[in-house]
């Protein structure tokens, strides 16, 4: 993972982010990482499919696709870009511009660990998400094949292979056996 250390704001983000390389402006500093492996992406795309088709089927609002990057903070800027995300249509439709990033935080995010994040990277994330209003934060852990969902900082729910994961209060009625995610468990 490389830090560029100048401080930027979300626009100046939006306009150098390498476009050959994943990156996120965390407190002003650029993060850019490499490319997610083969694993990661398919964990993302069954995630994103999932939540597409259960929002679509129920008009509930918009499913965003890796990369899309939220507004979380300002003074200094960050801009999360998660494997997937989900926005309600209410939210949605207060955004005033629709070019650029998303101007506030997703009601729930979804994030697949990668092998070279650290547990303190993944929880910086999970709190920048909270702290900005998600209402869950849903993080796959390929390694161990558990997600970890956060509704807040102190309600916590770790799930196995024999639970099922549900969309609680943000996404009520969508509902998956953690074994048709991970699949080849």
């Amino acid at each position: 993972m490389i830090v560029d250390t100048q401080f930027m704001t979300a626009k100046e983000f939006l306009e150098r982010a390498p476009q050959d390389k994943r990156s996120e402006l965390v407190r002003g500093e650029m993060i850019v990482m490499d490319p997610a492996g083969w694993e990661h992406g398919d964990l993302a795309g069954r995630m994103l499919v999932l939540l597409h088709n259960f929002v679509a089927k129920n008009n509930l609002g918009r499913v965003f696709a890796a990369e899309t990057g939220f507004v979380l903070r300002h003074d200094p800027d960050t801009v999360r870009a998660p494997d997937a995300a989900f926005v309600s249509n209410e939210r949605f439709q207060a955004q005033k511009r629709r070019r650029g990033f998303f101007d506030g935080a997703p009601d729930l995010a979804v994030e697949v660990a990668s092998p070279s994040e650290s547990s303190d990277d993944i929880q910086d994330k999970v709190i920048d998400y909270l702290e900005a209003g998600t209402r869950m934060v849903i993080y796959l852990h390929p390694r161990t094949k558990t997600i970890t969902v956060y509704s807040s900082l102190d309600k916590i729910r770790v799930l196995t292979l024999k639970d099922t994961l549900d969309g609680g209060d943000v996404l009520p009625g969508f509902s998956v056996p953690l074994h048709e995610i991970f699949i080849d468990a």
